[in-house]
């Protein structure tokens, strides 16, 4: 029998699904024959009537039908004042189904920062949160203490989106009967263990404190331009986005897409700073070491850098 999944949309903007149509080496299709996984259902790609829809969302709910997988995109809504009657689903709340749904399924994976954390509409009149955490704190819709019929929490995969990879591997793991290493906020080591700064192409210009201030140039974008690069954890510059870019590559900063606090509540193209030293600073850093430190590197800087030349 193959494994089966089911992908809900939640409240977000469905970029996640756009995201997964990219994968290739293999393609979505062909992976999915390879993993011998059926999707039931998909709001975007899925064909059946709205009748066969409900009938499937029954079975599901009362173990008629099996399911492995369920997907999950976008933020749980959850206004007003808890009825959840923003987001219904044949005029019920899309939140009572997908909890009827989460106590059937062997893996629950959140697919986004919205589906993880809460995203945009955390902390207005929509009351959106993640499945299992809001924003930083651990509970969310399923509360701190859920575990999948497989024993294991939601398995967040943040990203704004999150990208194909991640999603294609994610399920590969789980389909071929293992389960992913989780660190930090229930998101896999493999592809959030590591800081968006590292592997990027400015490290060296970071290191030495050449800074740009508008842009267009080579240097570093921490120090002004609002770049979260030594302040997320994602693999935005471990798997490039079409095998060849990231933002950082492109001269975009970082925006921590990944961390629970995304979107943030301060402008994107601005670093917060106290007296020119930025008020966050990179993960495991204190602010003693880190003046010191890097008041010499700038002063040591080698003039190609300076001149934002490259190492020949």
């Amino acid at each position: 029998m193959p494994a089966t999944l089911y992908w809900m949309q939640g409240g977000g903007c469905g970029g996640d699904s756009m995201s997964l149509l990219g994968a290739e080496s293999p393609d979505l299709l062909e992976l999915l024959s390879a993993l011998d996984v059926e999707v039931l259902w998909h709001p975007s790609m899925s064909n059946g009537s709205p009748s066969e829809h409900a009938q499937l969302r029954d079975r599901i709910i009362s173990g008629e039908q099996e399911l492995d997988f369920l997907c999950v995109e976008g933020a749980v809504i959850r206004g007003p004042s808890g009825t959840g009657m923003y987001d219904v689903v044949d005029g019920r709340p899309r939140k009572d189904l997908l909890a009827q749904m989460a106590h059937r399924a062997r893996h629950i994976l959140a697919i986004g920062t919205c589906a993880s954390f809460g995203g945009i509409g955390a902390g207005c009149e929509s009351e959106a949160c993640g499945l299992q955490y809001l924003r930083w704190e651990k509970g969310g819709f399923l509360g701190a203490d859920f575990v999948s019929r497989g024993g294991t929490p939601v398995i967040n995969l943040p990203g704004c989106p999150c990208h194909c990879d991640v999603i294609t591997n994610t399920l590969a793991t789980l389909a071929d009967g293992g389960l992913p290493k989780l660190g930090d906020y229930n998101a896999p080591v493999a592809w959030y263990g590591i800081l968006v700064h590292q592997g990027c192409t400015r490290n060296e210009y970071h290191e030495y404190r050449v800074e740009e201030q508008d842009f267009g140039g080579r240097g570093c974008l921490f120090f002004h331009m609002g770049c979260h690069g030594p302040l997320a954890y994602g693999p935005c510059n471990k798997v490039l986005w079409n095998r060849r870019s990231s933002k950082t590559r492109v001269g975009v900063p970082c925006f921590g897409c990944t961390r629970p606090d995304f979107p943030q509540e301060y402008p994107f193209f601005e670093t917060r700073n106290i007296e020119g030293i930025p008020h966050q600073l990179p993960d495991g850093v204190d602010r003693a070491h880190y003046l010191a430190y890097k008041g010499m590197a700038a002063a040591a800087a080698p003039e190609r850098l300076e001149h934002r030349q490259t190492r020949v």
